[in-house]
């Protein structure tokens, strides 16, 4: 069987085995994988920014909050669908990340992550003042569930294939945009910027269109959040969200799609299974935290590939001392 064959067949397994797990697991762990989607989203965001720019965002909590707040303000305020709260979500996060992505990306290292910080905390604090808009510390709840063809998705086991559909459609639409012109692009930005510039690459725009790019796929998970949830409130927002999606693509690696997937898992479940300890659990996650760092610092995604490449080599090197053999 040869390796693409092998691979095909192992994506037909994963498949067949997430398709089945609502039926099959704890309604808990349902939950968790549902917020797993959700949080890889806007994780996958903050990937595309790290792993492909070098730039380091910890404001994506605000385009989160922008996301859940649109959807629950046109929902319940306004009455709209869930496509127009969505639509108002990406519209209002794009503008606004365009508006302070421009100045703010003339940054770079730590200067531009403290910038980011500071959007953070300050969407943060308007989230909390602006109770007219937001309803403050009492939310906005009410939220009614995603509705497909009359059916509703309000249930931990529904709401899973919508999350997970959007999760897999950005990680596919992500996949594309590495591939593309812009792709290279980004690398070339990345691993050798004085020669991107050489090249003519306009870096600065560059930065700005993913940083809107970034921002809207916040601003799905945040709509995605506030219709699965049914409730918003400004303690979903804070500056400790943001690096929650942060954590997302170091745990499982800023540079790899699959990575990231692994990474929302890993963030979603682990806390929760860790829970069972009691008090400490906060402590174990921190520690769990450092040792992944420790032993994976190009994230579980780059062990996976380094073991890969460990195995191969011998392979390789045994195929090309026979080679002048076959050609003797």
């Amino acid at each position: 069987m040869t390796h693409t064959s092998l691979r095909m067949l192992a994506l037909a397994a994963c498949l067949a085995v997430g398709l089945a797990l609502p039926f099959v697991a704890p309604l808990p762990l349902v939950d968790r994988l549902v917020f797993a989607a959700i949080y890889g989203i806007a994780g996958l965001g903050v990937g595309l920014l790290l792993g492909q720019c070098g730039i380091l965002n910890l404001a994506q909590a605000l385009f989160y909050g922008i996301g859940a707040y649109a959807t629950a303000y046109a929902s319940v305020e306004l009455g709209w669908p869930p496509a127009a709260g969505f639509a108002a979500g990406l519209a209002v996060s794009g503008a606004l990340a365009f508006a302070i992505g421009w100045p703010t990306l003339r940054l770079n290292g730590y200067f531009l992550a403290l910038a980011t910080l500071a959007l953070g905390i300050a969407g943060h604090e308007l989230f909390f003042e602006w109770d007219w808009l937001t309803g403050g510390t009492f939310g906005i709840g009410g939220i009614p569930p995603i509705r497909l063809a009359g059916l509703p998705f309000n249930t931990p086991e529904t709401f899973y294939y919508i999350a997970w559909a959007v999760f897999l459609a950005a990680l596919f639409l992500a996949r594309n945009l590495i591939a593309s012109r812009n792709g290279l692009a980004m690398q070339a930005m990345r691993d050798a910027p004085d020669a991107a510039a050489v090249l003519g690459i306009d870096m600065h725009r560059l930065k700005a269109k993913m940083f809107v790019v970034s921002a809207m796929l916040g601003a799905v998970a945040g709509s995605l959040f506030a219709h699965y949830v049914g409730f918003v409130s400004v303690q979903s927002f804070g500056v400790e969200r943001s690096i929650q999606f942060l954590l997302i693509p170091v745990v499982g690696g800023a540079r790899s799609l699959v990575g990231m997937a692994v990474g929302a898992i890993f963030i979603a479940l682990v806390p929760e299974l860790l829970s069972h300890f009691g008090e400490i659990h906060h402590v174990l996650f921190g520690l769990a935290l450092v040792a992944v760092v420790i032993i994976c610092p190009d994230g579980i995604a780059g062990l996976w590939q380094g073991l890969r490449a460990r195995i191969a080599a011998p392979r390789t090197a045994e195929a090309s001392t026979k080679e002048p053999n076959h050609a003797a």
